[in-house]
């Protein structure tokens, strides 16, 4: 009986004699040796910087500081260690680990020193780096079957050398051997050929191990995963809205607001050709329906600014410009946006300013007022401040808690300083994209 099974098991044999000379063993082999140094050397530092003194000081009451320096080096070592694996992964076992996302950069030494050791990816790999140190080891005992069987192989040859010493090794304790003839060097060599067919199968039972606990510890978690995927989302839909509040915008102005402007054009014609002594009653009519256009036609430009501000088409810096322009308060512009962010962040940016000024307006009773954007550390910096009476603060249902709401669905942030008697500062820090 003949089939798939069959070919697959005259097909075994060959892939067994003929691994010893495929690519594929010789870069699991290579990939043994070469992770073997870094393992060692990084096992013993994470050892000795994260758990012997940064762990152990920071129980202490004079040593917390340097305990927490020393686990702040290790956490960082951890992470290039487990990048440097990932690297040889994929350079010669074609195994691609995903990397985890970068811990966010703290404003602060404090704040920094918090969110490196927050960081959970930093600390599996240092995780990985200790339990890789006894997997390093068993790769590294699988590479000298390689070597120990070459030299049993070539053990004849040697013999007919002349070379008196053959005392041979064995990568299994106590099965050493010393061939003091001719036949006993090609049992030797018999013996060198089985340990080559048999070193690349444990070569990669250990690249095996090693490939699973890379996925384990140095990939993204799933719960990583699952929030990398919510923000891809959430982007996709944010600049998507405002993709489609954009293109709103670009049809009501050049289509329902043009056919509005022609109408009240079109009334104005026919109220002029009215006689109003004739037909009076006609005559009030189409004066209403002109007005009714024209408050029609003013609430729709309004609305179709307030979906997307046609100033923006030029960048956020000569919208602000703009904004305050039309500010009947003095309003001082400095703005520095070398990289523009993404259309949402830049709508959702103005947004915060034209409310920040409305409201500072309204309530503050301030002389002037000053807006600064820019750009830095991966962030857009909204800043608004004025010269009034100080005391605003975030208030449930309040324009300024709006403005919050607004900037955390991109997970920004808003802060608020309003001393009684001013000055007042708003601050709204935004993610470059959402």
């Amino acid at each position: 009986m003949s089939g798939p099974h069959t070919a697959r098991t005259a097909l075994a044999p060959r892939t067994v004699l003929t691994a010893p000379f495929s690519r594929r063993a010789w870069r699991e082999a290579a990939y043994c040796l070469l992770s073997f140094v870094p393992s060692l050397v990084g096992s013993t530092l994470i050892a000795v910087n994260v758990v012997a003194l940064g762990c152990a000081l920071t129980l202490t009451v004079f040593g917390a500081v340097p305990g927490l320096l020393f686990l702040v080096v290790g956490l960082a070592l951890a992470r290039a260690l487990g990048a440097l694996q990932r690297r040889l992964a994929r350079g010669l076992l074609d195994e691609h680990v995903a990397e985890p996302p970068r811990p966010e950069a703290g404003r602060g030494l404090v704040d920094g020193v918090k969110a490196r050791l927050r960081d959970v990816a930093a600390w599996r790999a240092a995780a990985y780096v200790l339990v890789k140190l006894p997997v390093a080891t068993l790769g590294l005992w699988a590479v000298a079957w390689w070597v120990i069987g070459a030299l049993h192989f070539i053990a004849p040859l040697r013999w007919a050398a002349g070379q008196e010493d053959l005392s041979l090794i064995s990568p299994v304790p106590g099965l050493g051997m010393s061939p003091d003839s001719l036949g006993a060097a090609f049992v030797a060599a018999a013996l060198g050929c089985v340990m080559l067919l048999i070193a690349p199968w444990l070569t990669r039972a250990f690249v095996a191990v090693d490939c699973r606990l890379m996925q384990a510890l140095l990939a993204p978690g799933a719960v990583a995963d699952r929030v990398r995927e919510l923000e891809e989302t959430r982007a996709l839909a944010v600049d998507d809205a405002a993709e489609r509040l954009r293109r709103l915008e670009r049809d009501l102005h050049d289509g329902a607001q043009v056919r509005l402007a022609a109408l009240a054009m079109s009334l104005d014609m026919v109220r002029e050709q009215l006689d109003d002594r004739d037909r009076p009653e006609l005559h009030s009519l189409v004066e209403t329906a002109r007005d009714n256009a024209a408050e029609t036609l003013t609430e729709l430009r309004d609305l179709s600014r307030g979906l997307h501000p046609p100033a923006l088409d030029a960048g956020l810096p000569d919208a602000l410009t703009t904004l305050a322009a039309r500010t009947a308060l003095p309003v001082d512009v400095l703005a520095f946006v070398p990289e523009r962010p993404t259309p949402a962040i830049e709508s959702l940016a103005y947004y915060c300013a034209s409310e920040l000024l409305a409201n500072v307006i309204k309530h503050s009773g301030a002389g002037s007022c000053h807006i600064e954007a820019s750009t830095g550390d991966g962030t857009l910096r909204l800043r608004v401040t004025d010269d009034g009476r100080g005391g605003a603060h975030i208030a449930e249902g309040g324009g300024l808690a709006g403005l919050v709401q607004r900037a955390r669905t991109v997970d920004g942030e808003v802060t608020v300083r309003s001393p009684a008697g001013g000055p007042t500062t708003v601050q709204v820090r935004l993610p470059p994209h959402a």
